[in-house]
Formats: structure tokens, sequence, C-alpha cells
């Protein structure tokens, strides 16, 4: 069984070259054998293209365009329907080639085949020892589990919520900040400052008084009559005979 892709190498369209070169590249990547079957030099292969294509995969108008892929004489598709079993990973059996062991694609079919995954079962356990866990089972299962979580998360943050909120009302109450303490303290200290007398050492210094304003004292020299001389009752008693 030989793959064939028909391609045009002298096409002028830039979509049906990038288009074959998917498909040969995806072919080469993975290995896959396959001959290349150009309708542009060969007038027989494009004659074996057009009579071999499916009516219902002919265009409405217009003949088919490459690349067209075939196994064999047996018509496998055009790239679109490539294109749709490489994103399904199946094309190997787009290729109607068996896909090789551990890929994804014989895995899957596996699965089908026998409606369960492999290695879910212990070796040489019989069909009724096998475990098998159905998806839409297991994925109820890890819904549930989803919403548990989602749960626990929102009563965790409920509690968060209410601690902070009894802390800021016992923070509140309690003034932490000290700032009525200190307001009511220094009020105080005020009114103390204000009530307190003025001595008369204090009434000195604010109004120093120097030596010149202070009152002299009067001593007893001053106060007794100032002496006459002699000679000044002299001169006196002739002024009165006069």
């Amino acid at each position: 069984m030989v793959i064939k892709v028909f391609i045009a190498t002298q096409s002028g369209s830039t979509a049906i070259k990038k288009k074959q070169q998917d498909v040969m590249g995806f072919l080469e990547a993975n290995k896959i054998d396959f001959k290349e079957m150009d309708i542009a030099a060969n007038e027989d292969n494009r004659m074996w293209m057009r009579e071999n294509v499916p009516g219902e995969k002919r265009p409405q108008k217009g003949n088919p365009l490459p690349p067209q892929i075939f196994n064999d004489a047996q018509y496998c598709g055009d790239f679109e329907a490539f294109f749709n079993a490489k994103e399904d990973n199946g094309v190997y059996g787009f290729l109607h080639l068996t896909p090789p062991p551990g890929s994804k694609e014989a895995n899957q079919a596996e699965i089908l085949q026998n409606g369960e995954t492999p290695g879910d079962h212990t070796p040489n356990a019989g069909p009724e020892q096998r475990s098998c866990v159905p998806e839409d089972a297991q994925l109820e299962e890890n819904i549930e589990m989803l919403h548990n979580h989602i749960e626990q998360s929102t009563d965790v943050n409920e509690n968060i919520a209410e601690n902070e909120g009894q802390t800021l009302v016992n923070g509140k109450d309690s003034d932490p900040t000290g700032e009525a303490e200190e307001t009511g303290e220094e009020a105080l200290k005020t009114e103390e400052e204000g009530e307190q007398p003025v001595t008369e050492g204090d009434q000195e210094v604010a109004d120093p008084v120097t030596e010149d304003e202070e009152e002299q004292p009067v001593t007893e020299e001053e106060e007794d009559e100032v002496p006459v001389t002699e000679d000044e009752e002299e001169a006196q008693e002739s002024d009165d005979e006069s």
C-alpha cells in the first residue's frame, strides 16, 4: 500500500503550494512513506486523479484541485479532510493505515474498541476485575471537588474578614494610638502652668531694678542740720545789725 499525493509543481497559486507543502511535510515528519504524483508535468497523472476523485468530493464547478491524497487506488481526501483528521489525531485512519503502537491515535482506537483506558487494569486480571471509570463519572467527581474547594475558600475568607472587623472595633475602643491620652495630658499640663502663682523672685527677674532706681537710705548725718561755722555766724550777725 502506497500513499499517493497528487500535486502541481508548477502551480501559480500560492495557497495550493502551501497546502501541498503542509501535507508532504507532515508525512515526512511522521515517517510515512508517500509518492508525489505531479499533474503539471504528467498528463496521465492529471487524468487519473480527475477520474478517481469520487463525485461527491468534486467541486460544483471545474475540476478537483491538488493536493488530492490516495492510498493506492483508494481515495482518502483533499486538503480540508486531511487537516481535520490531523486536528483530531486521526491521520492514520484518514490514510487507511494502522497507527503505530503507543501513538495517540492507537490509544484512542483501543479506547473505542474496548471501552476502557489502557493501563487501568492490572496484569493477568480478568474482565470482571478491571477498573474502568466512566468519563462522565470522573467529570462529576472533579466538579464536586472543585465546588468543595470553592466553599472552603469562601468560609476561610469570611472568617478572615470577620476577624479583621473585630480587630478594627477593638482597636478603635482601646485607642491604640494613644492620641486621646496624650491630648488629655497636654491639656492638664497647660492648666497647671496657667494656675502657678508668680513668686517675688519671679517678679524681680521679670522686672529688674537698677542701682540708681533703688531708694537710697537716709543716714543720721543727713537727718541732722548741717552745723554753721563761726565765720558764717559773724557774717550773719553783721547782716542783722545793718
